[in-house]
């Protein structure tokens, strides 16, 4: 049955939709427009939707985890881009080393938690 999944694809709201779009493709991902009130936003053979939606407490519950595999490279890559700096309410933290691994944690501008990080073997 695992052979039949394809992708996994979550939806995010935005409080403020175009905001949000422009955030996230500042951030590298690519857009496809679906419609008016949604797209797909891709990286490589991973993506998720952003919806013109947005119910508080859904958003503010909703959390990501993105791994990649150089943290120290994607960290240093996404801050250049001073997306805080661009984009109110966006913060980027940094590295925490864990018992499980390292991660820093990207807010965007709704407010949705990303975790980004890598596992130790």
């Amino acid at each position: 049955m695992n052979d039949s999944i394809l992708s996994i694809r979550p939806f995010l709201g935005a409080r403020d939709y175009e905001l949000s779009r422009a955030f996230y493709r500042h951030w590298g991902f690519e857009e496809l427009e679906l419609g008016p009130t949604l797209s797909v936003f891709e990286s490589g053979d991973f993506s998720f939707y952003l919806q013109k939606a947005y119910v508080k407490d859904w958003v503010d519950n909703t959390m990501l985890f993105l791994e990649v595999k150089d943290l120290d490279n994607y960290w240093s890559s996404l801050t250049a881009l001073d997306l805080p700096a661009k984009y109110a309410g966006v913060r980027v933290s940094a590295i925490k080393d864990l018992d499980w691994g390292r991660e820093f944690f990207v807010h965007d501008p709704s407010g949705i938690l990303w975790h980004i990080g890598s596992f130790t073997n």
